[in-house]
């Protein structure tokens, strides 16, 4: 059974505005089915972001810190700005808000990105590269672009590589 486009879930109605019988059905199988290899929406959910997230925002391994984070950050980009914009982020909200489950669950998202983050950035320490934290990349990097989409700016090439030319 493949996960459900979480356009379909999230993007169509908003957050809460489904059931895990309508993803069911969109999916062509039981609900017993969904719960027994989730155990519920929120769980469900996670995984369809961190299979998206993986499959269009990989990790770059260009030969150098400077090249990934370029690469990095223009996917992050690309991603945020298309037709599912911010899918990743509305989704990590409205798990904030429901309750320990939903709490886990946007947890899981952020530990994977930053396990990721951490292990593009061992690979340039290792090459004797100066690199920073996750979190670093965090603040000065994604986090600039979401407020600017969340603001309805532009994410011009010009403005994402300065983001990465600061924080080098």
């Amino acid at each position: 059974m493949s996960s459900p486009s979480p356009a379909c879930v999230i993007n169509e109605r908003g957050y809460g505005n489904f059931t895990v019988g309508e993803v069911a059905a969109r999916a062509g199988v039981a609900d017993s089915s969904i719960y027994r290899r989730w155990g519920g929406l929120e769980t469900l959910l996670t995984d369809v972001a961190l299979t998206r997230l993986n499959a269009q925002s990989p990790m770059p391994d260009t030969g150098s810190l400077d090249g990934d984070l370029r690469t990095y950050a223009a996917n992050v980009a690309r991603e945020i700005t298309g037709a599912d914009g911010l899918l990743l982020v509305r989704l990590a909200v409205a798990l904030s808000s429901n309750g320990q489950q939903g709490l886990q669950a946007r947890d899981d998202l952020r530990d994977e990105r930053t396990q990721q983050l951490q292990s593009m950035l061992a690979r340039a320490r290792e090459r004797g590269e100066r690199a920073p934290d996750a979190f670093g990349v965090l603040d000065h990097i994604l986090a600039p672009m979401y407020i600017r989409v969340l603001f309805g700016m532009e994410l011009t090439p010009d403005y994402v590589d300065g983001l990465v030319d600061r924080l080098l």
